[in-house]
């Protein structure tokens, strides 16, 4: 699953979120979906960021992703901060008390949970079949 958001280069100031996900589903094709977001959207998602306090966690101990396992990203940039992260998919908040450094999992676990249920209910209203009245 991939989610970026970037400047469009369109009048308005507006901004795309992007998203797309290879699940494999029952062999599923790649879902893609673009949606225009507001200034506004992105503050939001910059505060979501800065109220996470991802900024502080260090993964250089968690497990590396091999073969056999599925990976876990994530990556950051704000204005001229980066940061990223790799660790082994986590499957339960278990898999997060149970790792080397249960905190910085424990942030980066609600985080992505945070991030991913707020872009999933911008797609969602988006993309609605039937519009509320």
């Amino acid at each position: 699953m991939e989610m970026e958001i970037a400047p469009s280069g369109m009048e308005n100031g507006k901004w795309k979120l992007r998203y797309a996900n290879n699940s494999n589903y029952k062999s599923d094709t790649m879902i893609r979906k673009e949606v225009f977001i507001s200034p506004t959207v992105v503050d939001e998602i910059i505060h979501i960021v800065e109220q996470s306090q991802i900024r502080g966690v260090d993964d250089s101990n968690w497990v590396e992703p091999d073969q056999n396992r599925r990976r876990q990203e994530l990556e950051v940039k704000i204005s001229n901060e980066h940061i990223a992260f790799t660790c082994v998919e986590i499957g339960s908040s278990l898999d997060v008390e149970r790792s080397s450094d249960p905190e910085g999992m424990r942030i980066f676990y609600f985080f992505t949970m945070d991030l991913k249920g707020f872009i999933f209910s911008l797609l969602e209203m988006h993309f609605k079949v039937k519009p509320i009245p």
